[in-house]
């Protein structure tokens, strides 16, 4: 249960940080209006908040974060941007999400 709760919160940290990022991006790339600045602030903050739920140290979360990171913007890229994930985006998201289960669950004494 542990594992799944903190996927969970890996997933949402993960689009906390995303929409935090798209917004500016918006903003900047495609004309929107700057109003869009604050959403993303606030976004942003709750991206910082979330890293500070997991149980774990903070280099350690972030490590593991990435891999859910990679995955769930890869999916970003196909659902909001509309461009299909080729099998290299698939593959390279596996290999991440492989490498944060294994730092999620590696034995330690710390």
């Amino acid at each position: 249960m542990k594992v799944l709760s903190t996927f969970g919160l890996f997933l949402v940290t993960a689009l906390a940080e995303i929409v935090g990022c798209y917004l500016p991006y918006l903003w900047l790339r495609r004309g929107g209006s700057a109003w869009l600045l604050i959403p993303a602030a606030a976004s942003l903050a709750l991206f910082a908040w979330l890293l500070t739920l997991h149980p774990t140290s903070a280099g350690r979360t972030y490590a593991a974060y990435g891999g859910v990171y990679v995955t769930v913007a890869v999916l970003w890229l196909w659902r909001v941007d509309g461009v299909r994930p080729d099998r290299w985006d698939l593959i390279g998201s596996a290999v991440a999400i492989l490498g944060m289960a294994i730092i999620m669950s590696g034995p330690r004494t710390q």
